[in-house]
């Protein structure tokens, strides 16, 4: 790998990793990973792509087998390039899920906090309508008195 293409592989890794949006923090990404992994595989989250989960998967299983020795007693130090390589692309790949995660997370819980405000107004506005119109506020489904229906 050339130096010039070091540098830009590592210049966009520590872009991913120091976040300059400020929106999430590195240590919130890093905790959300379980989390993401877990919503994916329940079917909650369709943003992580089943192409790109494999190939996750696919990475940390090259960094951690065996057969990833191979080249570090072949070819000593060039060895550990590839792994270095392997393992800031994939830690640049799942940081930056992550942030996507995260902000689609935030994003759920907002809309389900507006569904429940909504829901609130909605059930006083039809306990305000329901003492206006009969007198008294009546349950939806809730039978009227038998008195109420002679009349």
């Amino acid at each position: 790998m050339r130096k010039a293409n070091r540098a830009a592989a590592g210049a966009a890794a520590w872009q991913i990793i120091r976040n300059t949006h400020g929106e999430v923090s590195l240590w919130q990404r890093v905790r959300a990973l379980p989390r993401m992994l877990g919503a994916k595989l329940r079917g909650r989250y369709s943003e992580l792509g089943n192409g790109k989960l494999l190939g996750m998967l696919v990475l940390v299983a090259y960094v951690v087998s065996p057969i990833d020795f191979v080249p570090e007693l072949l070819f000593s130090v060039f060895g550990l390039v590839d792994d270095v390589a392997v393992a800031v692309w994939l830690t640049t790949m799942a940081l930056g899920e992550s942030e996507r995660f995260v902000l689609w997370e935030r994003d759920q819980r907002a809309r389900e906090a507006f569904q429940r405000a909504n829901a609130d107004e909605f059930a006083e506005s039809e306990g305000e309508r329901g003492r206006t119109e009969g007198g008294s506020a009546r349950r939806a489904g809730e039978p009227v008195s038998r008195t109420k229906q002679r009349h």
